[in-house]
């Protein structure tokens, strides 16, 4: 975030500094209220560049294991440009490499779902999705199995086949 602002006050300097030269160039014809709306309108477009692109970037720089399967994307008011073209704020993902499964119990699988942020730090909860019964239940306050390893104490969800979670696991995996 920090790098975000420094890099949005560089543009805004980077526009009125490239304004002053025009000016000079032009002899002085310009009129001057238009260095302040070059910087202005240059932090304005670098923060909408940084707001558009954390989500490729994001993703680009993760392991192949790893695999989206939910987005959000933002519309606000105050961002009138969003109702024209929605930008993802926040996006879950499923770290493939974590799946756990049990010979007992070969229709469940235990895997680590990654929540990621715009501004906020990476979160990891451990989940249960039954895909025989296109089911999940999150395991976050930890879990008890029996002998035969079924989970004992599962508050058990549907999951839509068309959920990135559920084909992620049980569609795509097989």
């Amino acid at each position: 975030m920090f790098l975000e602002l420094i890099a949005t006050f560089v543009a805004g300097i980077a526009a009125a500094g490239v304004m002053l030269l025009l000016n000079k160039g032009m002899g002085g014809r310009l009129p001057r209220w238009l260095i302040p709306v070059a910087a202005g309108a240059a932090m304005i477009a670098a923060t909408i560049s940084n707001e558009y692109g954390w989500y490729g970037r994001t993703t680009s720089g993760l392991p192949s294991e790893i695999v989206v399967a939910q987005t959000v994307e933002s519309k606000a008011m105050y961002r009138p440009w969003t109702y024209l073209h929605p930008f993802v704020t926040r996006f879950m993902a499923v770290d493939t490499a974590s799946i756990r499964t049990n010979p007992a119990v070969p229709d469940q699988k235990m895997v680590d779902l990654l929540f990621f942020g715009r501004w906020s730090p990476v979160r990891s909860l451990p989940v249960l999705v039954d895909c025989a019964n296109r089911r999940q239940a999150l395991l976050a306050a930890g879990a008890a199995f029996d002998e035969a390893g079924q989970v004992t104490d599962a508050v058990w969800s549907a999951l839509a086949p068309e959920h990135g979670l559920f084909v992620a696991l049980c569609v795509e995996a097989n």
